[in-house]
């Protein structure tokens, strides 16, 4: 199996000079690469216990979310932005660099004590699962964990996650 890194493109100086971009399109394009990162994924949650949903903030959690939940015999749960959900939403505001941000989802996609898997491509400052989690334990959820394909790690997102355990197979640090 050839490393998950080796198919993602990093991209300096987007989208402002200083930042290195981390574009995971060509790990997606590739249909070996696609499907070893949900094998990888599904390995790296498989000690976690039952998962009853996984929970995914758009776009790019979506993508490996439904293949990922459709091996774990999961549901979805759509993280959106807002205005995006047709029916009743519930919604969790949260911080940026500069400014807020919202994450919604519809208000019956979690019953209490569901057991959550929160699915990103990517962990950065953190801030978008943080919302996630707690409008998933405000719905009576309880979140296991969160993975990723890849963390950048000098950015500290663990750090606002809590203690929960968190894989990602692809660690960027000191960058």
């Amino acid at each position: 199996m050839k490393p998950l890194a080796d198919y993602i493109r990093s991209l300096p100086d987007f989208p402002k000079p200083g930042i290195i971009f981390r574009d995971i399109v060509p790990l997606i394009e590739d249909s070996q690469g696609f499907h070893d990162a949900i094998n990888v994924l599904k390995k790296g949650v498989s000690d976690w216990g039952t998962i009853d949903k996984i929970a995914a903030p758009e776009a790019r959690g979506f993508i490996f979310a439904a293949p990922l939940a459709y091996s774990l015999n999961a549901g979805v749960v759509l993280m959106r932005k807002p205005g995006k959900l047709p029916f009743k939403t519930v919604s969790e505001e949260y911080s940026l660099e500069y400014g807020t941000n919202r994450i919604e989802m519809h208000a019956d996609s979690i019953k209490p004590r569901e057991r959550i898997l929160i699915l990103d491509d990517l962990l950065a400052t953190g801030g978008t699962v943080a919302a996630c989690r707690n409008l998933i334990e405000k719905q009576g959820g309880i979140v296991i964990g969160a993975a990723f394909i890849i963390e950048l790690v000098d950015l500290k997102g663990r750090e606002k996650l809590r203690n929960l355990p968190v894989f990602a197979p692809v660690v960027y640090e000191g960058e």
